[in-house]
């Protein structure tokens, strides 16, 4: 499948069976994060594997997880992150997006599920998973197998700006 297929194909799961992600097809998604560009190749995030129903339902606390059976939380590590020398902003945030985006992918390609998630809060995931000061929780990932209906492929037609409103060539 080409990339703008599979693109197209990811959609926002918010129903899930609890039929468990197979170890091989979680390796695969953790190996598209770790081969993720990051800035200066620092690497600067931490992932928090959550497959144990314990764990699912701490993060319960903090999030809605739709029962899916996984959940990535993915953290960046300031400690390590790359700052911009001329307004000192800290790229962790945006090194953890990245790592969360070709997990979500990867994930799709493997016939999996997936919600990115950004409403929770940090402080319970902190306090719940004893998460170090120097992380902060940036995204959770749900993975799974859906229960609802898959969006249609084509919905990008009617639900996504024209690039006319998004790009600019040579000058806003």
């Amino acid at each position: 499948m080409n990339f703008l297929t599979l693109a197209k194909k990811r959609y926002s799961s918010r129903k899930y069976s609890s039929k468990k992600v197979e170890s091989e097809k979680l390796d695969y998604v953790l190996e598209a994060g770790r081969v993720a560009p990051t800035a200066k190749n620092l690497q600067p995030h931490k992932i928090l594997v959550l497959q144990e129903q314990e764990g699912l339902d701490k993060l319960a606390k903090s999030a809605r997880t739709y029962s899916a059976p996984l959940a990535l939380v993915v953290c960046a590590d300031h400690t390590q992150a790359w700052v911009r020398p001329f307004d000192k902003k800290d790229h962790g945030d945006v090194d953890a997006s990245i790592v969360t985006d070709h997990m979500m992918l990867a994930a799709t390609e493997k016939d999996l599920n997936s919600v990115w998630v950004c409403y929770f809060d940090p402080e319970i995931i902190r306090e719940e998973f004893d998460i170090p000061e120097t992380l902060e929780p940036v995204n959770i990932l749900l993975l799974g197998y859906a229960e609802d209906t898959p969006k249609a492929i084509d919905r990008h037609d009617e639900l996504r700006k024209p690039l006319a409103e998004t790009v600019f060539y040579e000058k806003f």
